[in-house]
């Protein structure tokens, strides 16, 4: 069993009396009054048994035992101040382990990562890219960024943006003879398909096109092939906001027309509620909203280009 310790309050009080040589210059440094400080001193001689102060004249005069016993305190207090000041800078810095999906990391973080280490040199980021969701209890993360419907109970979740779906492709797909004018157009080129052929069905429908010229184009099962099929040429995708916002704006795809689809799955920063405060983590989910609420005013001017 641990050995009976005395009350923190009374060893600080202890430590600034012996160290001023004064009660209401302890009193001052510690925010109470003389008297509270002196009844501190006193719990504390008596709880040991021993003296360690004289009063003598109006001073405070520390015994030997008293002086004896100061060193001890002041290593233990020391050590605990720096302790503390170890734990706050790892709760501000050090590694922050973030899990996205591959999509989410290849498309939109992957892009940005220099921006965040620019401005915050003292968190080592580490992003793991993963299909399957992190089990906070099990696996060593801190913060996740998911896609779905937000509603995962006991987790602190923040939508990082709204999303549509809408048709993307290359500039220079456009540069022959074969223009994009109406919807319709959009059946002389190539469709590239993510899982299904669903998403295309839904929106040529929404467009008032024909849907059922929608079997041609290759099928591929990530998001980013998709995305990357289209930047370079090889025909007309659709895509979410978040994961086509870098390639919008910097030139590399455009918005053939500006029908588009509500998603009501989008992307989130997920953590567990215990450790939603913690510095490092406000830290990173700030400057990924951040991130998002530029890209939805870039893209705003992008598209009044």
């Amino acid at each position: 069993m641990r050995p009976r310790l005395p009350p923190l309050n009374n060893l600080k009080a202890f430590e600034a009396a012996a160290r001023h040589e004064s009660f209401t210059r302890a009193a001052e440094e510690l925010c109470v009054t003389q008297g509270a400080v002196s009844q501190q001193v006193k719990a504390l001689e008596q709880g040991l048994g021993l003296k360690l102060f004289n009063r003598e004249r109006q001073r405070l005069v520390i015994t030997e035992a008293g002086r004896d016993y100061l060193t001890v305190v002041r290593d233990a207090l020391d050590r605990i101040a720096v302790g503390t000041e170890r734990l706050l800078q790892r709760q501000n810095a050090g590694v922050l382990t973030v899990s996205t999906s591959p999509d989410f990391a290849a498309k939109w973080l992957v892009h940005r990562l220099g921006h965040f280490a620019e401005a915050h040199s003292g968190i080592d980021l580490r992003v793991s890219a993963t299909l399957h969701h992190v089990d906070f209890a099990r696996e060593d993360v801190d913060l996740a960024v998911r896609h779905g419907d937000g509603n995962w109970p006991g987790f602190d979740t923040v939508q990082l943006s709204g999303e549509r779906l809408f048709a993307v492709c290359s500039p220079k797909l456009l540069l022959g003879r074969r223009r994009l004018r109406e919807p319709t157009d959009i059946l002389k080129f190539p469709l590239i398909h993510l899982d299904s052929r669903a998403d295309w069905t839904h929106w040529l429908r929404e467009a008032g096109v024909d849907e059922s010229a929608v079997t041609h184009g290759p099928l591929l099962n990530r998001a980013s092939m998709v995305i990357d099929a289209a930047i370079n040429g090889q025909g007309i995708a659709l895509a979410r906001t978040t994961l086509a916002a870098w390639d919008l704006i910097n030139g590399r795809l455009i918005r053939p027309f500006p029908n588009s689809l509500p998603l009501s799955k989008t992307y989130w920063i997920v953590c567990p509620k215990a450790t939603s405060n913690v510095p490092k983590i406000v830290t990173f989910r700030n400057w990924l909203l951040a991130e998002a609420a530029e890209d939805a005013r870039r893209l705003k001017s992008a598209l009044r280009r």
